[in-house]
């Protein structure tokens, strides 16, 4: 690890200011960043402490919504009763995101921005455009099992790691920043970015920005379900994973929402196999051409074709024990 400055900001305003002097890297509940940092993949100069800013608060809305506190513990998130019973997509989430040490540490703010974990993005013998731009990406030539296969491009292959960010998507949440240019909001399925040529550009924040909180719209009436499939049953990041909301009126679907994980650089919203399904009757059928439809893009590297049809029998499956 470098030799590296630290402060404790006292309130937003001084850890804005103190980005505002120079590159910092934000610290909260450390998780990800003392891997990179111990790693040598990040070597920031100066670590802001960000982790006794009044931020951690579970707040309602008046619309019926949810605030979450940028350094509101994942531990408590999921264990809010609030959360259990309005967003219970987003409590199983969490729940299969991380053992339970780490949920107890890990933040809302920190699950946004967290890393991925490709193998040759922490090995700084390999080629990697994410860690140093320009440099290309050993994965896609090497073991490429775990990477992505929507999405991607020449120039990155790696997947976003987050339980969390993929049950976001599919409820349509709202990420809130504050920065030198003062306060915006972005829609979370806005919030990360795909490779492109910027591979090391994970997300749209601009240079000082921090997370504040993030919002939940009202619950719609509708059921929800997190799946998981990962190499092992204790803490392991997914292979694929899927938030679905479905809700069925009259015999047909009014409200489907389909997301995915361990699939792109990104958490990944279906939004064409979700158009199929609304207004359509909710049957085997129907499932299966959705779910056909939300991988339709998918261009698999040598290691990784099976995510293809994993993802497409999971979402099917998923629909039909929602309906």
């Amino acid at each position: 690890m470098r030799e590296f400055s630290y402060v404790r900001a006292a309130d937003v305003a001084e850890a804005i200011g103190l980005a505002a002097e120079g590159p910092v890297a934000y610290l909260a509940g450390g998780t990800n960043l003392f891997d990179l940092m111990r790693e040598e993949v990040e070597r920031p100069r100066r670590v802001v402490d960000i982790s006794r800013l009044p931020l951690s608060a579970i707040e309602d809305l008046r619309d019926g919504g949810l605030r979450l506190g940028a350094l509101a513990r994942n531990a408590h998130v999921a264990a809010d009763d609030r959360i259990r019973r309005r967003y219970p997509v987003l409590a199983r989430a969490l729940l299969n995101g991380a053992s339970p040490q780490l949920r107890n540490r890990a933040t809302v703010g920190g699950n946004l921005l967290q890393r991925t974990r490709c193998r040759y993005f922490y090995d700084l013998g390999a080629a990697c455009g994410k860690r140093s731009p320009g440099t290309g990406c050993d994965a896609i030539g090497g073991f490429n099992r775990g990477h992505a296969i929507l999405g991607a491009g020449e120039s990155c292959v790696a997947v976003h790691p987050s339980d969390m960010c993929v049950a976001l998507a599919a409820l349509d949440a709202t990420v809130n920043l504050t920065g030198p240019d003062g306060d915006r909001s972005v829609p979370v399925a806005d919030f990360h970015l795909l490779p492109g040529e910027t591979p090391h550009i994970d997300t749209v924040l601009r240079s000082g920005e921090l997370v504040t909180s993030v919002d939940l719209p009202p619950w719609p009436p509708a059921r929800g379900a997190y799946v998981k499939v990962r190499d092992r049953a204790s803490y392991a990041f997914a292979l694929v994973s899927v938030a679905v909301l479905l809700r069925v009126e009259d015999g047909r679907i009014a409200t489907a929402r389909i997301a995915l994980g361990g699939v792109a650089h990104k958490p990944w919203r279906a939004y064409a196999a979700e158009e199929l399904l609304t207004g359509a009757a909710p049957d085997e059928r129907t499932f299966g051409e959705a779910a056909a439809e939300a991988v339709a893009g998918a261009r698999p590297l040598r290691h990784n074709a099976f995510k293809t049809e994993l993802a497409r029998r999971l979402i099917s499956r998923t629909l039909v024990e929602l309906s």
